[in-house]
Parts: C-alpha cells; sequence; structure tokens
C-alpha cells in the first residue's frame, strides 16, 4: 500500500537511484540534493513496501516585487515499473493539498500541459519562467491558481538558486 510522507535524509540513497531511471537523459542529481539540502521545498516520496518508488518538490517562488506565497512543482520522478498507476497522481494531490494549508496562492510547473491538466493546470501568460522557453514547449508553462485570487499575480517568477541552471529550462 502505498504512503505518503516527507522525505527524509534516509531516502537520499533511494532517490539518487530513482533519478536516473526516470530521467536517462537528464542528469538531475544535482538538483535533487539541492533541493532535499533547502528547507523552504516540500519534498514528499511515495513508499511502498519500504521501497521509495516516487518523489516530487515543490520549492518556494515568488514574483519579482511580489509578497505572495507561490511555489513551482518539480521535478516529479515515479519509478519506471509504478508509472501510470495513480502513484504521481496521489503525490501531486498530496502536494497541492499541503501548498493550500501552507497558504500558497498559486503553484507553476513546466510539463506536459495533458498531465498537469488534469489537476487544473492551464497555460501561463501572466507569470513568466526565469528563462525564455523554446517555440515547442509553448503550453508547458502552465500554473495552478490555489485561491480565487487567480489573475492577480503578474511578472517574472523567481526561483530558488537550485533552479537558477538555464538548462533546467531548455531542451
Amino acid at each position: 500500500m502505498l504512503e505518503i510522507r516527507e522525505s527524509m535524509p534516509v531516502d537520499e540513497t533511494a532517490l539518487e537511484a530513482l533519478y536516473p531511471l526516470v530521467f536517462p537523459e537528464e542528469d538531475l542529481l544535482s538538483l535533487l540534493k539541492a533541493l532535499l539540502e533547502d528547507s523552504s521545498v516540500i519534498s514528499l516520496v511515495g513508499v511502498d513496501g519500504g521501497s521509495v518508488l516516487a518523489h516530487i518538490a515543490f520549492s518556494a517562488c515568488q514574483v519579482a516585487g511580489g509578497l505572495e506565497r507561490l511555489a513551482l512543482l518539480g521535478p516529479l520522478a515515479v519509478a519506471p515499473t509504478r508509472q501510470r498507476k495513480g502513484i504521481g497522481s496521489a503525490l501531486v494531490k498530496a502536494g497541492l493539498q499541503r501548498l493550500r494549508q501552507d497558504g500558497a496562492k498559486r503553484v507553476f510547473v513546466l510539463g506536459d500541459p495533458g498531465y498537469y491538466g488534469r489537476f487544473g493546470f492551464r497555460p501561463d501568460g501572466d507569470v513568466t519562467p526565469p528563462y525564455a522557453l523554446p517555440v515547442e514547449w509553448e503550453g508547458a508553462w502552465q500554473s495552478l491558481s490555489l485561491d480565487d485570487d487567480r489573475w492577480a499575480i503578474h511578472g517574472p517568477l523567481e526561483v530558488p538558486a537550485p533552479w537558477q541552471d538555464p538548462a533546467l529550462w531548455g531542451p
């Protein structure tokens, strides 16, 4: 049975093994380590039978000059043998619930609109990503309002240091 909980230092070895399986063409280990060390990041794992099968992180962000609590979802990793079984969805929902409880106003993601659209994410042109995105990724920059004030936030998103690598924002 799937258990979703906050990640702990003991999970780091399992997560370091998981990421290359999920993202074989990307080296996200330095990003992962930086996110795990950042106390402002919500880091959740999906565990079944004592094995870490999945991970999701939500980084605190803000719009330049703004005071609203915002978050960036990513990365989301589910073991290839356990994908399409609802584990990723369960992690996303648990993270969004936690962000609502913490008073976050909006969550951003750079990802597949078909996947993230299921949770209510929609393309966002009001808040821009920290780096220009390739034209072929149009629609992949999305957000989800966690309250009724969706359109009140405008400007460039300021992301924490682990996300300030332009390579994370392009092919």
